[in-house]
């Protein structure tokens, strides 16, 4: 795995995830197992419905935004963001982009991409 640079193409694992872009508002873990690879969001504080999670092309894309309905009262201090982010990635022709599924539980959202064999 590679350290991140703006706007550059670097491997994530065996050549299978590639970063592309990032706004970086949300960290990513991603780990390989026999037969898939687990893409893990840290995004506490969301609301699920919120995010989506598409393939266009060799892309995929995850993408959060938030409602509206922020309350504006005057912050002191800020540490942590509740608002939008997009990640994308680069798929390899390795990789099921039809067989991806998610799930959001306990502030992440947990992507598994199949191998294809």
């Amino acid at each position: 795995m590679y350290t991140q640079h703006s706007n550059a193409i670097e491997p994530f694992g065996h050549n299978a995830f590639h970063l592309y872009s990032s706004s970086a508002k949300a960290p990513v873990s991603i780990y390989k197992t026999n037969d898939t690879y687990e893409v893990m969001v840290f995004a506490p504080g969301r609301i699920k419905e919120n995010f989506s999670v598409t393939v266009s092309g060799e892309e995929l894309i995850i993408d959060y935004t938030p409602t509206d309905d922020v309350s504006s009262f005057e912050c002191i201090r800020k540490e942590y963001s509740r608002g939008g982010f997009e990640r994308t990635f680069l798929l390899d022709k390795t990789l099921d982009a039809e067989g991806i599924s998610a799930k959001y539980e306990d502030g992440v959202l947990k992507l598994s991409v199949k191998i294809i064999p």
